[in-house]
């Protein structure tokens, strides 16, 4: 495999020799969707943050002092020195925007009114602090909690006092502006921070109050917002060309939601052009699905999955009722499915989602599962031997050997996939324990981990001879 390491270098005034480093294996498929959002980034950020890349098979000593060990890995590096790892998105667009704010300072000095409006007019939150002199002690504070969140906030501070006074600050003061895209009736848009500055206190009044009642889901915050129960709303959301149209929408999900907000759900609207394949994929929910009104899904912590199949009204109605019935637990979740097998008599059973209560927790039998995708070579490999396992416990009934297509059936909670194969053991008493196999592949190890682990002792009885 030839891997490649790409470096993108900070050098302005404040920050040099700066560094941000991507570790890349051509031959893996996330290096290849990485590739050219990458070199588009690399474009647009030209003369701010200057982008390289470094063979890894070529010095395999300078990746290795780094500690890549997988691809594509991605470094911050500042004067010269590793700084720390990329956790940010990996569009083009994302890559730039975070890298800017890199490339920026911690917080940005503002000294007039017109810098504090210009500052606070962006499309994300803003954080700005009210002091009274450089030499204010929550200064240095907030300038240290500046330092260390800079990569998901930002900030801003003035030490002139007057600049606060049309937001109602007589006192040092920290305030969080919500985007002014976002401002409506049904929430504060200027929230004040109240206790003594630390790191963690401002970490936590950032973290429960920046994305508001019903913020803007993006490619860029969906891994902050998704982290809950969470209501969205996909229409055709352009914050930049209709901003009107935009919160049409969005202000009659706010009014329905206002009505439950106590009761643990978050809610969102998003473009349903950034989430098309998400919104097929997930939820069987197609391009045109809804025509120009919005459609809506409920995912939660646990990956449950609700759509609301009535028409969303203009007088948010139907919301409501799809909201009454969630709550009430009439709801039936969405799972998608492959039809169950007309036929399942063969050694190895197929499961569907559809199918994996019945089988996979059958509370009188042990199943080994394996998780698979159809184009996997790994799984390709796996399944003659796969089969002869299979056909060795054939005529055990307390034992049933079983795949899953991974990719046309969601994995159920407690099975974590993020790989192919991957394979679990459900022990007929333990169905909420399932164990991830770990051991070799070959049908001798299989068989020595069921002995083990197994509820009886299997019954190995060699080749199955077809009926």
């Amino acid at each position: 495999f030839v891997s490649v390491f790409y470096l993108i270098i900070l050098s302005l005034d404040y920050i040099s020799s700066n560094l941000f480093d991507h570790y890349l294996l051509r031959r893996c498929g996330h290096c290849k969707k990485l590739a050219p959002d990458f070199e588009t980034a690399a474009s647009r950020l030209k003369g701010t943050v200057p982008l390289a890349k470094v063979d890894c098979t070529a010095s395999p000593d300078t990746c290795g002092r780094f500690g890549v060990t997988g691809y594509p890995t991605l470094k911050i590096f500042r004067n010269g020195e590793d700084s720390s790892s990329y956790d940010g998105p990996r569009s083009a667009d994302g890559i730039v925007h975070y890298m800017k704010k890199q490339a920026g300072p911690n917080s940005v000095t503002l000294r007039s009114e017109a810098d504090v409006e210009a500052f606070v007019n962006h499309f994300d939150a803003s954080v700005v602090g009210f002091f009274s002199g450089p030499d204010s002690a929550q200064l240095a504070e907030f300038l240290k909690a500046a330092g260390v969140m800079r990569d998901h906030f930002r900030f801003a501070h003035t030490i002139n006092m007057t600049l606060g006074l049309k937001h109602g600050v007589d006192t040092e003061s920290v305030l969080l502006f919500r985007p002014p895209r976002l401002s409506g009736k049904f929430e504060e848009s200027v929230l004040r921070f109240t206790e003594t500055i630390t790191t963690h206190t401002l970490r936590r009044f950032i973290r429960d109050n920046i994305f508001g009642m019903c913020p803007h889901l993006t490619n860029e915050n969906r891994d902050k917002l998704k982290g809950q129960d969470l209501l969205t709303a996909y229409y055709d959301l352009d914050y930049l060309r209709n901003p009107k149209g935009s919160n049409y929408w969005r202000n009659r999900v706010m009014k329905v939601g206002y009505q439950f907000a106590s009761q643990g759900l978050s809610f969102a609207v998003a473009n349903r052009r950034d989430f098309v394949d998400e919104l097929e994929e997930e939820f069987g929910l197609g391009a045109s699905d809804g025509g120009d009104l919005p459609f809506v899904t409920i995912r939660t912590q646990q990956g449950f999955k609700y759509t609301m199949r009535e028409e969303f009204t203009r007088d948010g109605k139907s919301l409501e009722r799809f909201l009454e019935d969630y709550f009430a637990g009439r709801l039936k979740r969405y799972i998608k499915s492959e039809p169950i097998p007309e036929k399942n008599k063969g050694p190895v059973k197929v499961v569907v989602a559809e199918s994996f209560e019945e089988i996979v927790n059958d509370p009188e039998k042990d199943v080994l599962i394996e998780f698979y995708a159809p184009w996997c070579g790994h799984c390709k490999s796996l399944e003659p031997k796969y089969k002869e396992l299979a056909e060795q416990l054939y005529s055990d009934p307390n034992i049933v050997i079983a795949k899953m297509d991974a990719t046309a059936n969601d994995v159920p909670q407690g099975f974590d996939v993020q790989g192919f194969p991957t394979i679990y053991f459900a022990r007929a008493d333990k169905k909420d324990q399932p164990k991830r196999y770990e051991g070799a592949r070959e049908v001798k190890d299989f068989i020595k981990y069921l002995k083990r682990e197994a509820s009886h002792i299997p019954v190995v009885s060699g080749v199955r001879e077809d009926l």
